[in-house]
């Protein structure tokens, strides 16, 4: 799934090539991706770009006519941006594309076009078209983005103290409590910051707040610097590539050489380093756990 810094190297990416380009053509392929019906997706017609912003895990492509084309690309859903000019009508309901935007310039000149695609079986990918960003339910429920001045050292330690007794790595979770942090940047997070992903909130001291607050940014922001300048079709390696723990099991940790281990849960796992985080005690993964009883 694209966190922050992989969705804002794509709106980054989206926005240096659609700026000024004006919507040429739209063609629907998957009528279960759009979460909105009125205004319809085809009052996009004619507009120009004005930018390609994210917001959270959100990205965000504004119109100078004030419609906002707003998707999520939740766990299998990706974004294709090609130069090449296609004819071949879509076929609703077939391949993984959801939603092929083409765009020419003031001239009439093709510039390229946008496909916004969704592979497997689970659909969760989610588009909309609205006046305001505001009125899709997810960018609604948005904390302070991980990254936003808003999200001082200060609010992060507010954050954390009313969470309680919760484990840390689902408070870094949450998108209405911190936006922009999923799965694989949390295991990161904590990684860095030598924190049990099962540490409860209110265990934790004054200095390790802190420095969970810098690992948090300086993760981000690291990850961002290695993820924008590279195009769609490169993204999702490069971020893999740079990844220390998650989705390493049974690879050597690059801090301390001891063995990546992982916890799984129904429909997602965590992955962490027993001796940076966890004082060498192994995790239980409660799957597993279940399977001997």
């Amino acid at each position: 799934m694209p966190e922050l810094p992989e969705v804002e190297a794509l709106a980054r990416f989206l926005s240096e090539r659609l700026v000024d380009q004006r919507v040429a053509d739209i063609a629907l392929a998957s009528l279960s991706a759009i979460k909105t019906y009125a205004p319809p997706v085809t009052d996009l017609l004619g507009q120009h770009v004005v930018g390609v912003r994210r917001r959270g895990k959100f990205l965000d492509l504004g119109t100078d006519s004030g419609l906002h084309l707003v998707w999520h690309l939740s766990r299998a859903g990706w974004v294709q941006w090609r130069e090449e000019v296609v004819t071949t009508p879509v076929k609703p309901g077939k391949g993984p594309l959801a939603l092929r935007i083409s765009f020419v310039s003031d001239d009439g000149e093709p510039t390229g076009r946008l496909d916004i695609t969704e592979a497997g079986t689970q659909k969760r990918l989610a588009i909309y078209v609205v006046r305001d960003p505001a009125e899709v339910p997810g960018i609604a429920r948005l904390g302070p983005d991980a990254l936003g001045d808003e999200l001082t050292l200060t609010a992060f330690a507010g954050i954390l103290a009313a969470a309680g007794r919760s484990q840390i790595k689902g408070v870094l979770r949450s998108q209405s409590t911190i936006a922009g942090i999923g799965n694989a940047y949390s295991d990161e997070i904590l990684h860095a910051a030598h924190l049990s992903p099962f540490r409860p909130c209110s265990a934790m001291s004054d200095a390790e707040v802190r420095n969970l607050y810098e690992c948090m940014r300086s993760t981000l922001t690291v990850a961002i610097d290695n993820s924008v300048g590279h195009g769609t079709g490169t993204l999702k390696a490069e971020k893999k590539a740079n990844l220390s723990v998650h989705g390493r099991a049974g690879e050597p940790c690059p801090v301390c050489g001891d063995t990546v281990r992982e916890v799984s849960f129904a429909d997602s796992a965590l992955q962490y380093c027993a001796t940076c985080q966890t004082g060498g005690k192994p995790l239980a993964d409660r799957r597993m756990s279940k399977l001997l009883k």
